[in-house]
């Protein structure tokens, strides 16, 4: 394995050779220095090769610029979680960390019942405080132990913080209607909107680095799949516990639905997120694979979608679970892009897959370009309201992002450009989806009111 890092390693360098007169042979002593030394230090293989190119690129420009050109490959390959074996903290204390804040969170569900407002109970009024503040219990813990991780400032705290008391303060002190559209919105959107705050914890406040952007994105779908699997747990669990307590004629359904089920919802998150730094590599093929299986299957979703609707001349309804759902899908699709864009190599060239990628972009584009035209339609007829407005902005948004990723992997098909700047795009947006989700939670119910 080794062997292979290094030839990998002495081919990069051997293509820069001739520009900068370096000696090759001279850096490669130091670096196989550098792996034995770490290797002695109690470190596998993979980990002392990637922190000896590390430590080689503070020496040489080469070394630099392969660490920068192959970072997706290191970030991917990285076993322990950044820090360990370079002075960081141990991997116990951060377990211990992770399983407090879990803890917390699984705490901060239940505190408002001490309050009177019960998990369990039926009234518009508690299901509306719980859905509006669902996020808030979970997401800043989650932030939290990012924040602690990476190391980040007092001052980069303080900034990370004001997004979620901003948010607390918008959900609870406008006078929301229990259930009312705008209300639904501002559930909806906030989740997105604050998962960005974490993020920049993640980035250990770099957020304007595209790498440290991308890296993101690969833990979000990292972490989605942890989360669902320790879901999958957790319900196998649930059901076993509510069977074997029965057969001694113990009823725990009460125990189980208003503390084992919200709490361990709660700590997941938490869980998941430390699961995917500690173990990077136990699914670092998990999720490229689902991208290789799903891909395939959404485009001839769209394309029999779009066929049909060609076929029959029907046309898309705009009530509002069609819009959700029709959003959900351009997300779905903008998410499958997203993965398969993070877990490709760069310098590979464009290949099969690429095309089915373009051919995805392609159907979801025309799929957003009908939604778009039945919104306008509804809004000319109807008039505006919050449901059409967001619905609109949503799909704007989406289009935009589409129709500029299908002209930037066109020209990369066609060898027009490279692959890169799809990357870049592909993060730099990201804002875009949290601005507007700020816009929906906070403006919308200033502009369309409070119903």
């Amino acid at each position: 394995m080794i062997e292979e890092r290094i030839a990998e390693w002495r081919s990069h360098a051997r293509r820069r050779q001739a520009i900068d007169g370096m000696d090759v042979d001279e850096l490669e002593d130091h670096l196989r220095t550098q792996v034995a030394e770490l290797k002695e230090a109690g470190l596998d293989e993979e980990e002392a090769f990637l922190i000896a190119v590390k430590r080689l690129g503070d020496l040489d420009s080469l070394s630099r610029e392969y660490a920068h050109e192959y970072s997706e490959r290191l970030w991917k390959r990285l076993v322990v979680t950044p820090g360990v074996g370079e002075g960081g903290v141990g991997w116990r204390k951060e377990a211990l960390v992770a399983v407090g804040l879990a803890v917390a969170a699984g705490v901060a569900i239940k505190v408002p019942e001490l309050f009177g407002l019960s998990l369990l109970e039926g009234t518009e009024l508690t299901q509306s405080f719980y859905m509006r503040n669902i996020s808030l219990f979970v997401l800043p813990f989650l932030a939290g132990f990012f924040a602690w991780k990476r190391g980040l400032e007092p001052a980069g705290r303080l900034w990370l913080a004001a997004p979620f008391i901003v948010a607390a303060l918008v959900v609870n002190l406008l006078p929301f209607t229990p259930l009312g559209d705008t209300e639904v919105l501002a559930v909806l959107h906030l989740p997105m909107a604050l998962w960005l705050a974490v993020g920049v914890a993640y980035a250990g406040g770099r957020w304007r680095d595209p790498q440290q952007r991308m890296n993101y994105v690969r833990f979000s779908g990292e972490w989605f799949i942890y989360y669902a699997l320790i879901a999958a747990g957790g319900g196998v669990l649930t059901g076993i516990t509510g069977v074997i307590f029965g057969a001694i004629g113990l009823d725990v359904e009460s125990l189980l639905t208003s503390w084992l089920i919200p709490c361990g919802a709660m700590g997941a998150i938490i869980i998941a997120g430390w699961l995917v730094e500690a173990k990077q590599s136990v699914i670092e093929n998990m999720a490229p694979v689902l991208t290789l299986l799903f891909t395939p299957l959404f485009t001839l979703m769209l394309l029999v979608f779009l066929g049909t609707m060609v076929w029959t001349g029907s046309s898309i309804d705009v009530e509002r679970e069609v819009l959700i759902g029709f959003d959900l899908l351009l997300v779905l699709v903008v998410a499958l892009l997203l993965y398969a864009i993070s877990a490709r190599d760069p310098q590979a060239e464009p290949g099969l897959f690429d095309r089915l990628q373009l051919l995805l972009v392609i159907c979801a584009l025309l799929v957003d370009a009908l939604a778009l035209w039945a919104i306008l339609a509804r809004i000319s007829e109807f008039g505006f309201t919050p449901n059409r407005v967001a619905a609109l902005g949503e799909n704007l948004i989406l289009v935009v992002n589409l129709g500029w990723s299908a002209v930037l992997y066109a020209r990369f098909l066609r060898r027009r450009a490279e692959f890169a700047p799809l990357e870049r795009w592909q993060t730099a947006y990201l804002p875009v989806y949290a601005v507007w989700a700020w816009v929906v939670v906070v403006l919308f119910p200033l502009v369309f009111g409070f119903q």
